[in-house]
């Protein structure tokens, strides 16, 4: 039987940051209460997670990548809400961020979460917040969790 790995939604003495959007607050601030929730469900304490707070999607990679580099976090949960408006802006800004905070998660060997809403209405982004889609703050949450958990589990150097 091959060796398995696999990470839980347990947080126990790690730290976490989360990097959220102030645009569209009125729906990143759902994805964030989400978030918090999900880390507290999973034992981590209020003091053991840091918020930063910034003015758009364009700018959480750069402070993603402060927290990851730091060696003071398990993981980063990124929080963010692009709509599509009537310009392909939210297409540049897109891709951009996702680029971004994959290169920053490879570089720093952390786990970063991708909780940036791509809708095309505000609608879609109020499903995803909470409303009938669920809430992506929590499912970006579990999968930094699970990942600095295996993470933990997993050997420092290959065999």
């Amino acid at each position: 039987m091959p060796e398995t790995w696999e990470g839980e939604l347990i947080g126990g003495e790690s730290r976490f940051a989360v990097v959220v959007s102030r645009y569209n607050e009125s729906i990143t601030a759902r994805l964030l209460e989400g978030a918090l929730q999900t880390l507290a469900a999973a034992g981590v304490s209020e003091d053991a997670v840091q918020v930063a707070w910034v003015p758009g999607a364009w700018e959480i990679p750069l402070i993603a990548g402060r927290f990851a580099r730091s060696g003071d976090y398990a993981g980063v949960i990124c929080l963010g809400a692009v709509i599509r408006g009537e310009t392909t802006h939210d297409q540049y800004i897109n891709q951009q961020v996702t680029e971004s905070l994959g290169r920053v998660a490879l570089e720093a060997d952390v786990p970063v979460g991708f909780g940036l809403l791509t809708c095309n209405s505000l609608e879609q982004a109020i499903q995803r917040a909470g409303g009938t889609v669920g809430n992506k703050g929590v499912e970006c949450a579990e999968a930094v969790l699970r990942m600095a958990d295996l993470m933990s589990r997993l050997p420092s150097q290959p065999r």
